[in-house]
């Protein structure tokens, strides 16, 4: 997919839908990509910088999509997208734009957190979505790309399969899937920031408990 460095093609694989929102489109080529390749088939790029408007509006030129100036879902009306894709913000910023208006997230959305990935985890626990898969591209540091589907029979207490049988703040912090898996790159990527955790003369709070989190996985 032209345009697209390796984190933004492993969202567009994860996409095939009628109507597909990208929130923060910045230049737009992930709707192009998606268009171009048939795997939706109208999208809606949304942004609420005029710079990055303006690059959408160019990219997307000729195409079956729309550009908005808006903040978040601000932009998207109710039921009308199918899918949904945030990527290369905060977790703190993603979660604080699904939060604003919950009726307006599809039922199939896709996020790719610059850090704190367990907030938008959190986020699916709490609003019935499940994370059906979670993958890593590689770039300037390791992206962690998340895919969550809203299961048609939802229930009052909302249960993920995924997190059946593990450490919940190690799911959340580090991906039920990886901790699944458990492959030779996730465990080095762990044995690393122990070891950078570890040098450290001191710790605040949130390190300390990843690395008590990080040495109980080891230790399995």
């Amino acid at each position: 997919m032209p345009h697209l460095d390796q984190r933004l093609k492993i969202v567009a694989r994860q996409v095939r839908c009628g109507t597909h929102a990208d929130i923060g489109s910045d230049h737009g080529h992930l709707l192009k990509a998606l268009l171009a390749s048939g795997r939706i088939e109208r999208g809606i790029a949304i942004e609420n910088k005029v710079q990055p408007y303006a690059n959408s509006q160019a990219t997307l030129a000729g195409f079956n999509a729309e550009v908005r100036l808006a903040d978040g879902l601000a932009g998207l009306a109710s039921g009308e997208a199918d899918c949904l894709s945030i990527c290369g913000m905060g977790g703190e910023s993603i979660v604080r734009i699904l939060d604003a208006y919950p009726d307006r997230v599809p039922d199939t959305a896709i996020f790719q957190p610059n850090r704190k990935p367990e907030l938008v985890r959190a986020w699916a626990l709490r609003s019935q979505y499940n994370l059906v898969d979670e993958t890593i591209a590689h770039g300037h540091w390791r992206y962690v790309i998340l895919r969550f589907e809203r299961p048609g029979n939802r229930q009052q207490t909302h249960e993920d399969p995924a997190y059946d049988g593990l450490d919940r703040d190690a799911a959340l912090l580090f991906g039920p899937h990886q901790l699944r898996h458990r492959t030779s790159e996730f465990l080095t990527a762990l044995r690393e920031e122990q070891a950078y955790l570890t040098s450290l003369n001191r710790l605040g709070e949130e390190a300390a408990n990843r690395l008590a989190v990080i040495t109980r996985i080891l230790a399995e």
